[in-house]
């Protein structure tokens, strides 16, 4: 058995990848509990998402960044090898020649998106659009 130092949660396989369960409520208790190597990322991609969406709310929905705007508009998560960002199955299907082209995959409303190459300026169209969708 293996536990996690900063959460505290037992595991069978020494250093499991996983997500501290101790994160807080908020986006920056979130990105604090993060992988040291992924939090540059993280909070890059918050300040896109702010930018592209400046009049959203920013939580933690099902242990996510949430920015909602009436309703959600994005989400984003840490995994071991990816940042999972989840806009939506339209903005998907809507963007999916692009996400392609940029290097990442994609299924339903989750795009996976390799932590060498964000598309910060794929991630402004995206949130742009997921807001204009929610006419608000």
């Amino acid at each position: 058995m293996w536990k996690c130092p900063k959460c505290h949660r037992d595991f069978k396989r020494n250093n499991q990848g996983h997500f501290c369960s101790a994160i807080g409520d908020t986006i920056d208790s979130y990105i604090e509990y993060a992988n040291d190597e992924h939090k540059k990322h993280l909070i890059k991609v918050r300040k896109t998402v702010n930018k592209a969406a400046p009049h959203a709310t920013e939580k933690l929905s099902q242990k996510m960044p949430t920015f909602w705007q009436g309703k959600n508009i994005v989400q984003f998560a840490a995994h071991k090898n990816h940042l999972g960002f989840y806009p939506g199955e339209k903005a998907v299907h809507h963007f999916a020649e692009q996400i392609t082209q940029a290097g990442c995959t994609f299924e339903k409303g989750c795009i996976q998106i390799p932590w060498d190459i964000i598309p910060y300026d794929l991630i402004i169209d995206i949130v742009s659009f997921c807001v204009e969708e929610l006419q608000i």
